[in-house]
């Protein structure tokens, strides 16, 4: 990424005043991209920028006063693999500073993973060939509560809920009354005896209303069942 002539003229935005104090922290190799990346952002936002290798220096940066820890982490993706980007991105979800937002830099097209991505704790990303104005819009964004993410994996996130939450309507809803009650059973425990009890049915029809149970959720036993009705009921 690189400026152009009529981003050196360029002023510093209005509401650089509210994220001045703020830190951002881009973590990845100490390249020229990174490097006038940094710089751009300082000017740009007024937010401190500062650059580390990797995310175990991050609490050992000095940061503007009253901060402690950096508001923004900028990931530079240039050199990881799809495994290994995901793989870091769970173990940040447990380890990430409170408060911090995670953005990431030079995502490939060609990884296919915007559905993880979306579905991830970060707040946004942008592909190895955005340009510099983008990047900078959306770091901007994101200081200020949005989230970044491109419109077509937003778009395929959603309709893919969409899709599931249909078809799990769709299973529920092909269910009895009786038969939701004893797969409720089921997923707290219950015996085919406690359920028969408790319903004052016989067991043989109990187990008449599991065997149909099995065939309209799509399970092969009892113990799927259980993990299908705590998630859908």
């Amino acid at each position: 990424m690189s400026a152009s002539p009529s981003d050196s003229q360029h002023h510093q935005p209005k509401d650089s005043a509210i994220l001045s104090g703020k830190a951002v922290c881009i973590v990845g190799r100490s390249t020229v991209h990174n490097e006038a990346l940094a710089f751009c952002l300082e000017r740009e936002t007024g937010a401190k920028c500062v650059l580390v290798e990797d995310t175990g220096n991050i609490l050992s940066t000095d940061y503007p006063q009253p901060a402690t820890l950096p508001t923004l982490m900028l990931w530079d993706c240039r050199e990881k693999t799809p495994k290994s980007l995901l793989e870091e991105l769970r173990l940040c979800a447990v380890q990430q500073p409170s408060g911090c937002k995670v953005l990431l830099l030079n995502v490939s097209r060609l990884w296919g993973i915007e559905r993880q991505l979306v579905q991830s704790s970060i707040s946004g990303f942008f592909y190895r060939e955005d340009p510099l104005r983008m990047v900078l819009n959306g770091i901007r964004a994101v200081l200020n509560g949005e989230l970044w993410f491109p419109r077509k994996a937003m778009t395929d996130c959603i309709l893919e809920g969409r899709d599931r939450a249909g078809a799990l309507r769709k299973h529920s809803g092909a269910l009895t009354p009786r038969q939701v009650e004893i797969v409720a059973l089921v997923a707290v425990g219950a015996t085919n005896d406690e359920i028969a009890d408790r319903l004052r049915i016989s067991p043989h029809t109990v187990k008449t209303h599991l065997y149909q149970v099995f065939k309209k959720i799509n399970v092969p036993n009892r113990m799927q069942a259980a993990l299908w009705a705590a998630k859908n009921l």
